[in-house]
């Protein structure tokens, strides 16, 4: 799903509050990836102010109560999910909080591809991406090995979490993240697509 507008317009509300300048979405999307806690780190560094102790419950609270302005599903997304949920095992694996994680899900009508034990957010009780505990604990609970896994993703954390997990990956070019991986971190045998219909035929 596409929530750069909604976790910008977030962020920036949260630094308008102590008077700092708005950042652009694309800045704010290089800085999401590894949790609320470090996003909102990220941008009060980037805005050049201290930031207050209360700094990650305020934008939490804004951000919930726009979850669902602006993010939708990538073209094509809902789709593919119906064609792939007959053809294999889906599950979530994100930095974001659970709660808000699920909400989207059921908002855009894609819960229903997700078992509730196929969700792991990333404030419960697994570390967050790049540890691959979140992804061996849904290898375990869907009863597959790494080599029968792929994990789809757009960021240079994606990539990292499937290294340590084992299992193979397959990049969104059309991701906010993509533009953030090195080079270097890419293998020959990574897939990449350019949307999500293109899922169909690369995996």
């Amino acid at each position: 799903m596409d929530s750069l507008r909604d976790l910008a317009d977030s962020a920036n509300a949260l630094l308008a509050e102590v008077g700092s300048a708005p950042l652009s979405p694309e800045a704010i999307g290089r800085m999401v990836g590894d949790g609320a806690a470090t996003l909102v780190a990220r941008a009060f560094a980037a805005g050049g102010r201290p930031q207050p102790p209360d700094a990650l419950s305020r934008f939490l609270t804004i951000y919930n109560a726009r979850l669902l302005k602006f993010t939708r599903p990538y073209p094509g997304m809902p789709e593919t999910l119906d064609a792939l949920s007959s053809r294999a095992i889906l599950a979530v694996l994100t930095n974001k909080p659970l709660d808000a994680t699920k909400a989207i899900l059921n908002g855009l009508d894609l819960g229903r591809h997700f078992e509730p034990e196929r969700i792991v957010g990333g404030d419960g009780q697994v570390p967050r991406k790049p540890d691959p505990s979140g992804l061996r604990h849904l290898m375990e609970r869907a009863g597959v090995a790494g080599p029968d896994t792929v994990l789809i993703g757009d960021s240079v954390i994606d990539v990292r979490t499937a290294r340590a997990a084992g299992t193979a990956v397959c990049l969104a070019r059309y991701g906010f993240g993509f533009q953030g991986i090195p080079q270097s971190e890419l293998r020959d045998e990574d897939r990449v697509v350019d949307r999500p219909t293109d899922l169909l035929s690369v995996l």
